[in-house]
């Protein structure tokens, strides 16, 4: 039991970095194929109709040049750091713990109702 509560004050007692790169990383990546693939190709297209004498091309996805391989890695980083979390929950659940690292309460049942009480109210449509 000791060392369950150790587990969960050591969690508590972690960086917030160590805590939060997975969904910084999602965000950062989102940030730039928002950026690639919406907001950079309105600007340009703003841009040359602002400036009509200027024709240049199509707006070329930076993040597509070079065979996408910042796709690929991001894919790799989110995709193996989602499994591991993944793996993380699981093995503190069977550790006692719950999947935020606090040491899990256990379900008390509720005591049955005998055939002698009538049956708790659920709503007001219940008479």
């Amino acid at each position: 039991m000791t060392e369950y509560v150790a587990k969960s004050l050591k969690l508590d007692k972690d960086d917030w970095m160590t805590k939060k790169w997975r969904p910084m990383m999602a965000i950062v990546y989102m940030m730039i194929n928002l950026f690639d693939f919406i907001i950079g190709p309105i600007l340009y297209n703003l841009l040359q109709y602002w400036n009509p004498g200027q024709a240049i091309g199509m707006w070329q996805p930076l993040t597509l040049q070079g065979g996408g391989l910042i796709h690929i890695a991001f894919g790799a980083i989110l995709g193996i750091s989602a499994w591991t979390r993944g793996q993380e929950k699981v093995a503190s659940i069977n550790n006692g713990l719950d999947p935020n690292g606090y040491t899990a309460s256990p379900v008390v049942p509720r005591a049955s109702v005998s055939a002698d009480e009538p049956a708790p109210r659920n709503s007001r449509m219940d008479g």
